[in-house]
């Protein structure tokens, strides 16, 4: 994998082989990045990064400048090697939490303006992911939750629907919280 754009531009990230994730592709990775360009000064967003696996869409949020990015992954590997890249590249903005996600969303206050979920293709509870995030308000207004998922998975009827993409074998489903939806 490599960063796309910023201060780590170009940089190559070699993840070991026996993590289990499925990173982004970087022609995916670089559609939504330039979708994402329209919206934020990336120098004022604050973002988390739930099932970030190697890292790659956190690197890229650090390239760019984001100001705080928290990346949230159960494995231990993942962990680590999030941790170890991090500090090689000495990008003091991004903070790794281990953690189950769902259980994470359950309990955690802060809110986000960008948040970037990339569950296993073989999850059930995408659903419940998208629940999460918004009936525990971490989005900011305007803020902007991104789902990369599996083709036959659609939200058009999902009442924070915003548009959704497809890149190859990628889909993105982008979701918006508004004002008025934060002050109900």
């Amino acid at each position: 994998m490599r960063i796309i754009r910023g201060r780590y531009q170009r940089r190559q990230i070699v993840a070991p082989n026996n993590l289990p994730v499925r990173p982004t592709t970087d022609m995916a990775k670089e559609s939504l990045f330039n979708i994402l360009e329209n919206y934020y000064d990336f120098e004022e967003l604050e973002a988390l990064d739930l099932f970030a696996g190697t890292g790659n869409i956190s690197y890229e949020l650090v390239s760019r400048g984001c100001k705080k990015m928290v990346s949230v992954d159960q494995d231990a590997g993942c962990v680590k090697f999030i941790r170890e890249t991090a500090n090689k590249l000495e990008m003091k903005e991004l903070m790794v939490i281990r953690s189950d996600v769902y259980r994470f969303l359950g309990t955690h206050k802060m809110k986000y303006d960008l948040i970037f979920a990339d569950p296993p293709y073989d999850c059930q509870e995408y659903e419940q992911l998208v629940q999460l995030v918004f009936d525990n308000e971490l989005l900011k207004e305007g803020g902007m939750f991104v789902l990369e998922h599996d083709k036959h998975i659609k939200f058009e009827e999902h009442p924070h629907f915003m548009d959704q993409r497809h890149y190859g074998k990628v889909n993105f489903t982008f979701f918006a919280q508004t004002l008025e939806e934060q002050e109900d």
